[in-house]
């Protein structure tokens, strides 16, 4: 015969509900008697009924993940890591990828999230409309992009703290001719390349270092971009001594670019990219680290511990650190810049 969750109860001397608390990772139980609990059920043999668990709580046990680029280093970090916790808590990911404005707005139309999930991670940054329909959902809601906005709980990090280090670096190395390789917003409203390239500005202006617009480029946040952008500053009259990649992938495509332009990486040109890639240490990149990995469990963690404890007030912006990571990439100029 099956055993139920009465039995494990009464083998534990606890109550039902502290049995289900138990097995399914929740606050107010303490590890030993959790580990007690998880014991006798292996011995019992009792499995937790999924279906019973959300008739007698009204939840899905899902989470619905949204995400611009699926496919996307920084985009697949984060949502790895979240999956993990929401997995270890005994939730579902319902993954939704709105690559194009055409998703976009087909999702936010009909909304299929409705009574689908129990809370909602939004890795795409939504406008006014499409905030106002994500909060009708009427449950917990988080990002780990954009800044700070009604009724998201955001985990991210400082985009001008983080950029003015960065540029901050190449003027104290002495370089004045300090180009920059961003990507566009464009219809998915993301404000990161905004942000990085304001910093940037303010840097140079500090500085007391004239803006050439012919320094910036467009990489598309993709190490082809970044590499095409880098033979576009490369064909300027008088090109960068140095270069701010918005990206570690964009860094990484203009490393290859310098390369096959036979110039070399610092004496030639300097590169300083953003955000710690996995394999930024491998090429030895200068880089501005931020634990991408980390936003993503930290959101996971925020919005379970709002379905568990609803009452309690949500935070509104949780910032996490950030720190310049010295390589390789990075010297002072030459007396000549590079042909």
């Amino acid at each position: 015969m099956t055993a139920s969750i009465t039995d494990v109860a009464r083998a534990a001397g606890v109550s039902t509900s502290t049995v289900s608390r138990a097995l399914r990772g929740r606050p107010g139980v303490s590890e030993e008697v959790r580990t007690q609990i998880a014991a006798l059920a292996a011995q019992l043999g009792y499995t937790a009924s999924r279906s019973a668990s959300s008739l007698a709580s009204g939840r899905t046990f899902t989470i619905g993940v949204v995400v611009p680029y699926v496919g996307r280093w920084f985009f697949g970090t984060v949502l790895d890591a979240a999956e993990q916790v929401f997995s270890a808590a005994g939730y579902d990911v319902l993954l939704y990828n709105l690559g194009s404005p055409e998703t976009r707005k087909r999702f936010f139309t009909k909304l299929p999230v409705r009574k689908r999930v129990d809370a909602v991670l939004s890795l795409l940054i939504p406008d006014e409309e499409e905030s106002a329909a994500l909060r009708s959902l009427g449950v917990p809601l988080a990002t780990t992009v954009g800044g700070a906005r009604l009724g998201f709980t955001v985990v991210g990090i400082d985009d001008r703290a983080g950029t003015e280090s960065a540029v901050r670096h190449l003027v104290n190395l002495g370089h004045r001719r300090i180009g920059m390789i961003s990507g566009s917003s464009g219809p998915l409203h993301w404000t990161t390349p905004v942000e990085r390239r304001s910093a940037y500005l303010d840097v140079l202006t500090d500085a007391g270092i004239e803006h050439d617009a012919a320094l910036e480029a467009d990489g598309d946040y993709t190490v082809e971009g970044g590499e095409r952008a880098m033979t576009e500053l490369l064909a300027v009259s008088r090109p960068p001594t140095a270069v701010f990649a918005q990206s570690d992938e964009m860094a990484m495509g203009a490393l290859r670019a310098l390369r096959r332009h036979r110039l070399k990486v610092p004496d030639d040109v300097s590169v300083v990219g953003f955000d710690d890639h996995e394999l930024a240490d491998v090429v030895g990149l200068t880089t501005v680290a931020q634990p991408v990995a980390d936003q993503g469990a930290e959101a996971a963690r925020l919005l379970l511990r709002q379905l568990d404890e609803p009452d309690a007030e949500a935070p509104g912006l949780v910032q996490m650190p950030i720190r310049l990571v010295l390589r390789e990439t990075t010297a002072p100029p030459r007396l000549r810049g590079p042909r």
